[in-house]
């Protein structure tokens, strides 16, 4: 049996060749490094359990409410 060979289904609008020559390798990595960034990776298990960023941000929220209300309790 032969394999199916793979299709193209890049759009012509999106082909490589319009691009030739205008690319920088690492344009943005110096900027990167002094400034910082806030992406976060999170792991698989994690991100299926929060499908966006408002939940992910909802659960960090809530996380932090309560370490000042156990702080308050200590200081008490």
């Amino acid at each position: 049996m032969k394999k199916a060979r793979p299709v193209d289904e890049m759009r012509p609008e999106y082909r490589l060749s319009d691009f030739k020559g205008k690319g920088v390798r690492g344009k943005y990595y110096e900027r990167i490094m002094r400034e910082g960034t806030n992406v976060v990776l999170l792991d698989e298990d994690v991100w299926k359990a929060f499908p966006d960023s408002a939940s992910v941000n909802q659960a960090l929220r809530s996380l932090l409410k309560t370490r000042r209300s156990r702080k308050k309790r200590v200081a008490a």
